[in-house]
């Protein structure tokens, strides 16, 4: 697909199947022959011919009960997984917090993680340098910097890892639901740092369940239900629309 002019991120046809059986592998013979365009007995179809583009600046959220595909969407966009159908095409550096472990290696202390892990992302060895007190700041963890990350808490794993994914330069920034094993305080300190990379023009793709959070971050919304895109619209008729869907959740 020809990129759109302008685009930040462009979705086509998106699919991918996933395994019931997790203990199973495709053989070669069933990767050649079919990608097969229909799920095999043992398959389903996670998502399914979701299309939709991304302008930069703008403030996306992922709607949909627990197992539409809203963390495997975030994953596709970040490269982390591949389609078995359609593709999807990012104009621009991720800035991913999708995952608690944010790939860390539970080994390494914190000083070690927070170098290694920004150095991946591309930072220089100067640049991790001149951020590195800014992150432990933020995470709050300088009685930790030499703890190996392993024997962290959830919240200090979560706070790691925004402070780190918070100082990328990356145009988009993706967030699951992390966030939501951070206290408050910190929830809200979070939150603030993201109004800032906003009002800087950055691209927010956000996954969440808390119908706050997501009003206040993101201005148009894409509800997934039975595994495809069911609506794509300003957030508060997402909103409307889901909420109407399932008044109980």
């Amino acid at each position: 697909m020809a990129a759109s002019h302008g685009a930040a991120i462009e979705v086509s046809g998106l699919g991918i199947r996933f395994r019931r059986n997790r203990r199973g592998r495709r053989s070669f013979k069933d990767l050649f022959a079919g990608s097969a365009r229909r799920a095999r007995p043992n398959e389903f179809w996670a998502l399914r011919d979701v299309s939709f583009t991304v302008r930069p600046g703008e403030s996306i959220g992922v709607v949909g009960r627990n197992g539409q595909g809203k963390s495997t969407l975030l994953k596709l966009v970040a490269g982390v997984l591949l389609p078995d159908e359609g593709r999807v095409d990012v104009h621009g550096g991720v800035a991913p917090l999708i995952e608690i472990t944010g790939g860390f290696v539970g080994d390494l202390t914190v000083r070690e993680n927070v170098r290694l892990t920004s150095g991946l992302h591309g930072m220089s060895r100067a640049e991790v340098s001149r951020r590195f007190d800014g992150i432990i700041d933020f995470a709050e963890l300088h009685d930790f910097v030499d703890t190996p990350y392993k024997h962290l808490s959830n919240g200090m794993k979560v706070r790691l890892a925004f402070a780190v994914v918070s100082q990328l330069e990356e145009p988009i920034l993706l967030v699951d639901e992390v966030l939501a094993v951070g206290d408050k305080a910190f929830r809200e300190k979070c939150y603030r740092r993201i109004d800032e990379l906003l009002a800087e023009g950055r691209t927010l793709f956000f996954v969440s369940h808390n119908e706050r959070d997501l009003r206040r971050f993101c201005t148009r919304g894409l509800y997934l239900n039975k595994h495809r895109l069911e609506m794509d619209a300003d957030i508060s008729e997402v909103l409307a629309r889901y909420n109407a869907d399932y008044p109980s959740i």
